[in-house]
């Protein structure tokens, strides 16, 4: 009888002793992960590009009244370094529907706007909404021209959108509004939106 207990002492030794060495074993190896992950996650949020944000309005007290709740919004992912283009996306709602538009970067948001570069449509439907993304430089967006007999440079950081058919504007401004040279066949209707109440995109 007594070595019947004394193997069950020893069996029961055993198993706490086994019990003991994996908690030991698992402690570290569970802290060590936690912090390899801890690692991961902010290598990650590091290597996140910059995202920058800014509103379009109206381009004039006319156009906001035609258009009360329009909201347009331009979201710049910064990648040049890592793919060689930004990511331009820009999202409208509640424009005047069923048309296209054109957007630009520009020297000045508004009239009479400076150097300026055609980057891209985007399109409308039914309710007045649109989105479209663009993969070009917007950060160091610019113009090289000649100035006094010397080349300058001048950044392209604001944002403008037209109208892109000079009818497009009509239902607002009546059938004698401007043609503007917004487009690639060269006639579009006026500026619909800008960023002159945003700040400027970042020069390098």
């Amino acid at each position: 009888m007594m070595r019947f207990q004394n193997r069950l002492l020893i069996g029961a030794a055993s198993v706490f002793a086994l019990a003991t060495t994996s908690i030991a074993t698992i402690g570290p190896a569970a802290t060590t992960w936690a912090a390899e992950n801890d690692r991961d996650n902010n290598a990650q949020a590091a290597a996140a590009p910059a995202t920058l944000s800014l509103q379009l309005t109206p381009s004039s007290a006319q156009l906001a009244t035609c258009m009360p709740n329009a909201d347009v919004d331009v979201n710049v992912k910064l990648t040049t370094d890592k793919k060689g283009f930004d990511i331009f996306d820009i999202r409208a709602r509640h424009i005047a529907p069923n048309r296209d538009y054109t957007v630009f970067l520009l020297e000045k948001a508004g009239a009479p706007f400076g150097a300026a570069e055609y980057i891209g449509d985007l399109s409308t439907n039914d309710e007045g909404n649109g989105d479209a993304e663009f993969h070009l430089i917007v950060q160091e967006a610019f113009s090289s021209t000649i100035v006094n007999g010397q080349r300058v440079r001048v950044d392209l950081n604001r944002v403008g959108m037209w109208f892109a058919d000079p009818k497009d504007d009509d239902f607002c401004l009546g059938p004698n509004s401007p043609i503007t040279p917004f487009d690639g066949d060269n006639e579009a209707g006026v500026q619909a939106f800008n960023s002159a109440n945003a700040d400027p995109l970042p020069a390098p």
